[in-house]
C-alpha cells in the first residue's frame, strides 16, 4: 500500500506494491511474490483486477455491487463482484470499447459502443443483439423513462435507439458539426450536449426540441486552445460541470448563461471525465496526466493523483471515499481518500486498517533484476550473452538477474565492497568527529571554490531582483551531497573543463572588472565632492579650463576602457585556442599510445604464428625459413604482381581471421575502434592530409578497379555467344 499526503489529506492507493517482470509466466510471478516478505503484507483489494494490456473504461452497477471494466488486448469487458473480491466472468467483443452503459440495476443489461460503429446489447447470458449506427459514436446515455439510448459522435445527429420497440426514432438534428460528449439529468431529464464548437445544446425528451443553447468557449478569453467541450455530467436539477479541450472545468447553473466558477487544471489537456461528491461538495476532474479533486464553492485543490502512464476514464463509489482508475497499463489503480467519506461495505475493514499504517513509499521497480546499458555490459565483459535467455532486452538496455549481476561485479571489481566499507566508515568517523577550531562560517570539504563563489554572490547580490531572490546553495537540502560526497567533485583535469576555463576566466575578470569601476566611480565621487566645495569656500570665478580638462580626461578613460575591452577580447581569444590547442595534443597523445599498443600485439601474434610456420611446406615444395624472415614493424599490402616472392606474406594474410585483417589494415589506413553498439560496432577514422599516403592510395585504389574489371570479364559473357532462335507461331 502506498500513502501519498496533499495538503493533509491521505490518498491510500490500494495497488501499490512491487512488481514483476511482463514475461515471467503466472507460475514463476507468483512463487516470486511468496517469496517477499513485503509482497505477502500487500493489500489485494480485489483478485486479479487488472487487464492484459489497457483498460479503456470503468463503470460502478447502479447496486454497487459489480465493478465492469472494458480493455484490450483481446477486447473485453470484465465483471467483478464486490461480495466475493473477485472475477464473476469475462467476454471477449469483435473491436474495441469506446464507451458503455449499464441500463439496470446489475450487470444483466448493458449496451457497449465500438470503434466500428457497432452498437451491441448484452443480457446476463451474453451478447443479445449487435446493431449499427449510420456515424462513429463518441458517447451515449440512456434515458430511462422512455427507454431510449441516445448516441452522439461525428456528424451532427443525436442518433435515438429505442430499446422498447427495437427500432431508431428520428434523430435530433443539433447546429454543430461534431459532438464529443452528451448527458441526461436524473430529476428533469434534460438532455445536453457539448460540441466541437464548444457550446452546449439542451433537448427536452418530451417535446423533442432544443430548449436552448449554451456558448462554453466565450467565456475562455485568450485560450489558445479551441475549447470544444469534451465532458458533461450533472450534480443536481440545477448545477452541472462542463469539460473542454483546453483543460478548464467550468460549473453552471443552468437558468444563467454565466459560469459559476472557472477551474484550470494547468496541464493544457482534455478533461475526459467529470464526477461530484455531493457529501463533501467536491468535484474530481480527469484528465490523462491527473486526476483533480477540488472544492466546488472556491475551487481550492483538495488532493490530486498524478499519473505513471495516461488516464483513460475513472469511476467513484457514491456516498464513499473510494475510487478506481483505468489507464494505459495493465493494472486498474484502486484509490481510498478517507477524507472524501468512508469506506465500502464490503471492504469496511479498511478504516481500521488505514488507522494502523504508517506513511511509507514504495518504489515500483523489479527488485530480482538489474538494468544494465550496453556501455556497461561490455565493462562487465558479458556481450557474449547477448541474444541468450539470461539478458531480456528492454529500452537502451538490458535486464539480466541480479545475483548474475552482483557475481559479475565482484570479479570485474573485487575490491569495490572493501573500498565501499572504508568510504562509509571514514564518513561516519568524520561526521561524528567534533572540529578543533569552531568557524562561523565553514568551507565544504568539497568544491571549495564553488562554495566561495556562491558565498561571495551571496554577500553582493547583484541589482537584478530574481537574482536577489535565488535562495543559497549551500543551505539547499537538494544540492547537499553536491559539497560532501566526493563523487560531484570538479574534475579540473577533464577535457569538457579544459574548454569551459576560458569562459570561466573571463566571467570572473569581468566580475573583478566590473567591482574596480565600482571602486573608481566611488573615488571619483568623493573628488568631484571636495571639489565642490572647495570652490564654494573660495571667492575666485569657476575655472573653465578646469573644465575643459576634465572632459577631456573623460573621454581618455571611455578610450582606455575602449581599448581595455580589445585587449581583454584578444586575451580570451589566445586562453580559448591554447586550451583547443592543449585538447587537440592530449588526443593525439592517446592515439599515439592505443596505436603502440596495437602495433606491440600485432608483433606479439605475428611471432607466434612464425614459429607455428617454421615446419609448414609452401606451395613451391620448399621449406621455410625463419632467419630469412625477420618480422617487420609494420605491414605494407600491396598488389600481388609487384612482390611474386613474398608467398609466406600473401598465405598468412589469407589464413588471418577477419578481426586479424581489420587490425592490420588499420595500421595502413587508419585507426578502428569499438563504438558500443551491438551492430555496426567499428568505426573507422583516415589521414587524408599526407601526400604519401595519398599517392598509396590512389595505387591500390586503381589496383582494386583493374582487378575489378578482370573479375567482370571472366564472368560476364558476350552478348555473341547468345544466338536467338526463330518461333513460328501458328
Amino acid at each position: 500500500m502506498f500513502v501519498n499526503e496533499v495538503n493533509d489529506v491521505k490518498i491510500y492507493n490500494l495497488s501499490a506494491g512491487k512488481s514483476v517482470p511482463d514475461w515471467l509466466t503466472d507460475r514463476r510471478k507468483k512463487s516470486k511474490l511468496m517469496k517477499k516478505v513485503d509482497s505477502r503484507r500487500q493489500i489485494e483489494l480485489i483478485q486479479d483486477f487488472d487487464m492484459p494490456g489497457v483498460c479503456t473504461s470503468i463503470r460502478m452497477s447502479p447496486d454497487q455491487q459489480y465493478i465492469l471494466a472494458t480493455g484490450t488486448y483481446k477486447p473485453r469487458v470484465k465483471c467483478f463482484e464486490v461480495s466475493n473480491l473477485s472475477i464473476k466472468f469475462e467476454r471477449c467483443f469483435d473491436s474495441e470499447v469506446t464507451t458503455f452503459e449499464v441500463i439496470s440495476d446489475d450487470y444483466c443489461k448493458m449496451v457497449f459502443l465500438q470503434c466500428d460503429r457497432y452498437v451491441e446489447i448484452h443480457a446476463a447470458h451474453g451478447r443479445h443483439y449487435r446493431l449499427r449506427i449510420p456515424r462513429f459514436g463518441r458517447d451515449m446515455k440512456y434515458h430511462k423513462p422512455s427507454c431510449d439510448m441516445y448516441i452522439v459522435g461525428v456528424g451532427k445527429d443525436i442518433y435515438r435507439l429505442n430499446l422498447e420497440r427495437g427500432q431508431f426514432l428520428q434523430p435530433f438534428e443539433t447546429d454543430a458539426s461534431c459532438l464529443n460528449a452528451c448527458d441526461v439529468n436524473l430529476e428533469h431529464h434534460l438532455l445536453v450536449a457539448g460540441s466541437k464548437e464548444g457550446t452546449v445544446e439542451a433537448w427536452d425528451p418530451r417535446t423533442k426540441q432544443r430548449c436552448s443553447t449554451l456558448d462554453v468557449a466565450m467565456k475562455l478569453p485568450g485560450v489558445k486552445e479551441f475549447p470544444s467541450v469534451t465532458a458533461l455530467k450533472y450534480r443536481s436539477g440545477l448545477h452541472m460541470a462542463v469539460g473542454t479541450a483546453s483543460g478548464h472545468v467550468l460549473i453552471y447553473d443552468i437558468r444563467a448563461k454565466q459560469p459559476l466558477l472557472v477551474k484550470n487544471h494547468l496541464n493544457r489537456l482534455p478533461i475526459k471525465r467529470l464526477a461530484f461528491n455531493p457529501a463533501q461538495n467536491a468535484v474530481y476532474s480527469l484528465d490523462e496526466a491527473t486526476l483533480k479533486l477540488w472544492d466546488e464553492q472556491t475551487g481550492k485543490q483538495i488532493a490530486y493523483v498524478e499519473s505513471t502512464s495516461s488516464f483513460n476514464d475513472f469511476c467513484t463509489i457514491p456516498d464513499t471515499g473510494m475510487f478506481f482508475l483505468a489507464q494505459e497499463d495493465v493494472k486498474m489503480l484502486t484509490y481510498y481518500v478517507p477524507a472524501m467519506g468512508p469506506a465500502p461495505r464490503w471492504c469496511s475493514f479498511l478504516d481500521n486498517l488505514t488507522e494502523e499504517i504508517e506513511s511509507e513509499v514504495l518504489e515500483n521497480v523489479y527488485d530480482d533484476y538489474q538494468f544494465v546499458t550496453a556501455k556497461e555490459l561490455a565493462e562487465l565483459g558479458m556481450e557474449h550473452l547477448v541474444g541468450t535467455n539470461l539478458l531480456k532486452g528492454y529500452m537502451h538496455g538490458y535486464f539480466m538477474d541480479a545475483r548474475l549481476y552482483n557475481k559479475a561485479k565482484t570479479v570485474v571489481e573485487p575490491f569495490a565492497f572493501d573500498r565501499f566499507r572504508k568510504d562509509k566508515i571514514r564518513q561516519e568517523i568524520e561526521s561524528e568527529r567534533k572540529s578543533r577550531l569552531q568557524i562561523d562560517s565553514k568551507l565544504p570539504k568539497v568544491n571549495k571554490e564553488l562554495a566561495l563563489k556562491i558565498m561571495d554572490e551571496q554577500a553582493n547580490p547583484s541589482n537584478n531582483a530574481k537574482q536577489r531572490n535565488v535562495p543559497n546553495l549551500l543551505e539547499d537540502s537538494r544540492f547537499k551531497a553536491m559539497f560532501e560526497n566526493s563523487d560531484f567533485a570538479v574534475n579540473k583535469e577533464a577535457e569538457e573543463y579544459r574548454l569551459l576555463a576560458p569562459v570561466l576566466n573571463r566571467l570572473d575578470k569581468s566580475k573583478a572588472k566590473e567591482l574596480k569601476q565600482r571602486v573608481e566611480v566611488a573615488r571619483v565621487a568623493e573628488l568631484h565632492a571636495d571639489e565642490a566645495q572647495q570652490r564654494d569656500d573660495s571667492d575666485n570665478d569657476e575655472d573653465l579650463f578646469g573644465f575643459e580638462k576634465s572632459d577631456r580626461e573623460k573621454e581618455e578613460e571611455s578610450g582606455d576602457e575602449a581599448s581595455s575591452d580589445d585587449d581583454d577580447r584578444r586575451e580570451y581569444v589566445k586562453e580559448m585556442k591554447q586550451a583547443y590547442k592543449q585538447v587537440k595534443r592530449l588526443r593525439e597523445d592517446e592515439a599515439e599510445e592505443e596505436e603502440e599498443i596495437g602495433e606491440a600485439e600485432d608483433n606479439k601474434q605475428l611471432q607466434k604464428e612464425a614459429t607455428n610456420d617454421q615446419a609448414r611446406p609452401l606451395k613451391n615444395g620448399n621449406y621455410h625459413n625463419p632467419s630469412t624472415n625477420a618480422i617487420p614493424k609494420r605491414f605494407t599490402m600491396t598488389p600481388l604482381d609487384q612482390h611474386q616472392g613474398n608467398s609466406l606474406m600473401q598465405q598468412r594474410i589469407k589464413q588471418a581471421s577477419l578481426q586479424d585483417r581489420v587490425r592490420v589494415m588499420s595500421q595502413l589506413e587508419g585507426q578502428v575502434t569499438n563504438v558500443g553498439r551491438s551492430l555496426g560496432n567499428r568505426q573507422m577514422t583516415f589521414e587524408v592530409n599526407k601526400q604519401k599516403k595519398s599517392q598509396y592510395h590512389a595505387k591500390k585504389r586503381e589496383a582494386e578497379l583493374k582487378k575489378h574489371r578482370d573479375e567482370r570479364r571472366s564472368i560476364v559473357r558476350p552478348i555473341k555467344s547468345l544466338r536467338l532462335k526463330k518461333v513460328n507461331f501458328k
